[in-house]
């Protein structure tokens, strides 16, 4: 089965939940008890299951850098670029908050009522993987690079607060888009069609000349002759960039990209970025745009001694970006080490009386089926589960607590004390799913079915 997952969730965790779901539903399939009230009996639990999980949760400052840094160090303290600890954490939560904006409700302006957070971190952070070198030579660039050399090798290779003007369209002659004969009786006429086609780059350059840029990026090609005009002028001209590292450009340098030459205005121009470098770094050329104004999109460099270790490097700088993403659009943490499921159970268990008719069956049901997250690390880490989980149960008899299982050792602690803490949208996302495929299942006759000739 597959799942539509928060970027974060581990894959290995939402199976588990709904699988034990179903197992709690069977026997009272057997009991001949209707999938409807066992569909409805969970539904209620889920919404009970919110509101103990609203309770239990912990406001963050997404401000605050060090809190961000504990909660992803939780995130990547198992994976392979653990070894390298907080220099790993600093990246993605410095990348993320560069990206981060308010947007007004009709998408303009900050704050007032009705904004909210945009923070895409799959369309402006750019992961570029350079092998060579070592990981500590890793940075956040508060700007932009791409993969690109200038045009003709006579242009500047460097350029302070440059004004950027970003294109979609070519600089060069515009073919005809139907198959074109055409008939030359005399040499003149020939090198009038020649005249014609320069006549018309060297309109469209005077066009761009015009505003003044010290660089020109276009998605299109640019001609020759197009790049004589421009170096004759002092511009410098990047040809057949991709499109979305035009979009992070323009939104790093403030630009807005343009379609045609003739409808340039003074506004579309870019003039946040401090620093215009192109250095090479291995075999490679690559154009640098750095020391931004409020740079809302940014470039992870990553540095490493084989393109593998880098692959491996930036799946795990994904989850932690992925991370500080969630929270940042739900600024609040639940406790982990099954302190939540737990909790969230015990409560079903004491709510599970004022539910009235057999649903309450199904409703109790949901927290047995969530204990399953803290049985199951419990027996990751070799202690004796029983003892644990009739302690871990007493803890939380009387009111939601932060107890949970360490993992390390096995041995009941206070998740607070540990700083072991998930995003809540990750564990609320997690219960959703698990309740709601459970459901989704349980209203196919020919599951229900199926259990029933298995008796």
């Amino acid at each position: 089965m597959k799942f539509q997952r928060p970027p974060c969730l581990p894959p290995s965790l939402p199976p588990s939940l709904p699988g034990e779901m179903l197992a709690q539903a069977e026997p009272f399939l057997h009991r001949n008890i209707h999938p409807t009230q066992i569909v409805a009996g969970y539904s209620k639990a889920l919404q009970e299951a919110m509101l103990v999980c609203n309770s239990l949760a912990k406001p963050i400052d997404v401000k605050d850098k060090k809190a961000l840094s504990q909660i992803v160090s939780a995130c990547v303290g198992t994976k392979f670029s653990s070894r390298w600890g907080p220099f790993m954490v600093d990246l993605a939560v410095e990348s993320v908050l560069k990206v981060v904006r308010e947007v007004g409700p009709e998408g303009g302006g900050e704050g007032g009522v009705g904004s909210y957070k945009e923070c895409d971190v799959k369309r402006y952070v750019r992961v570029e993987k350079i092998p060579g070198g070592e990981l500590r030579e890793s940075k956040v660039i508060d700007g932009v690079m791409f993969n690109k050399d200038v045009t003709h090798s006579k242009m500047r290779r460097r350029i302070e607060r440059p004004r950027i003007l970003l294109l979609d369209c070519p600089l060069e002659y515009k073919k005809g888009e139907s198959q074109t004969n055409v008939e030359v009786k005399e040499e003149e006429d020939w090198n009038t069609l020649l005249r014609m086609e320069e006549e018309f780059i060297e309109k469209m350059c005077a066009e761009i000349v015009a505003f003044r840029p010290d660089i020109v990026i276009t998605e299109k090609g640019v001609s020759d002759l197009a790049q004589h005009y421009l170096l004759k002028a002092g511009v410098t001209a990047f040809r057949r960039v991709r499109k979305s590292d035009n979009n992070r450009i323009a939104r790093a340098v403030g630009a807005t990209i343009v379609s045609r030459p003739d409808e340039i205005q003074e506004g579309d121009i870019g003039t946040g970025c401090g620093l215009f470098e192109v250095r090479k770094i291995g075999d490679e050329y690559f154009a640098f745009l750095e020391e931004c104004d409020k740079p809302k999109a940014c470039t992870v460099l990553l540095r490493g001694a084989s393109k593998d270790v880098l692959n491996e490097i930036e799946r795990n700088l994904q989850d932690a970006l992925q991370v500080v993403r969630n929270l940042v659009f739900e600024s609040k943490l639940l406790p982990g080490g099954g302190a939540t499921e737990m909790a969230v159970g015990q409560a079903l268990a004491r709510a599970a009386s004022k539910i009235e008719g057999v649903q309450q069956f199904p409703f109790k049901a949901v927290g047995e089926a969530l204990e399953v997250i803290p049985r199951t690390l419990a027996q990751n880490c070799g202690t004796n589960v029983l003892r644990i989980m009739t302690q871990l149960r007493a803890k939380h008899s009387q009111e939601p607590s932060t107890w949970g299982i360490d993992g390390e050792k096995g041995v009941l602690v206070k998740m607070e004390d540990l700083g072991v803490w998930e995003p809540y949208a990750v564990k609320v996302q997690t219960i959703k799913t698990a309740v709601e495929a459970a459901c989704m299942l349980l209203r196919i006759d020919d599951v229900v079915s199926g259990m029933k000739k298995k008796r």
